[in-house]
């Protein structure tokens, strides 16, 4: 089965570069530039998981991840944030939230693969 993973990030460039990582490791792959499209296509195609940017147009990434974990379409979806902020309150907020990992930019993409990967692997996590 392939896992379906959005990425939500106004950066189009890194979109890319994970994207084709994530492509290249077997993941079907989705891309939102702002955090309404994020909101609109997760409750589209409901994907396995989103990587989230927290700075992005349209709303924040914080906003999105309210918002996705307030729906009940897309409460359960595994969110793994991306920012270039490195604030612990922020984490901590954020985890509080629901996300289930946080990973400050720059950071490599291999990492963030790594990260997708773990989250599949644990147990009870949706198939």
């Amino acid at each position: 089965m392939v896992r379906k993973v959005l990425i939500a990030d106004d950066d189009r460039v890194w979109v890319a570069l994970l994207g084709a990582r994530l492509t290249a490791a077997g993941f079907g792959v989705e891309a939102a530039y702002d955090a309404m499209q994020t909101l609109m296509y997760a409750t589209k195609s409901v994907p396995d998981a989103i990587v989230l940017d927290v700075r992005m147009p349209a709303g924040t990434g914080i906003q999105a991840l309210k918002k996705l974990k307030a729906h009940v379409k897309t409460s359960g979806i595994p969110v793994l944030v991306v920012s270039g902020v490195d604030d612990p309150r922020l984490v901590e907020g954020l985890k509080a939230l629901g996300a289930v990992d946080f990973l400050v930019k720059p950071v490599k993409v291999d990492d963030v693969l790594k990260s997708l990967q773990r989250l599949f692997e644990t147990p009870g996590a949706s198939s």
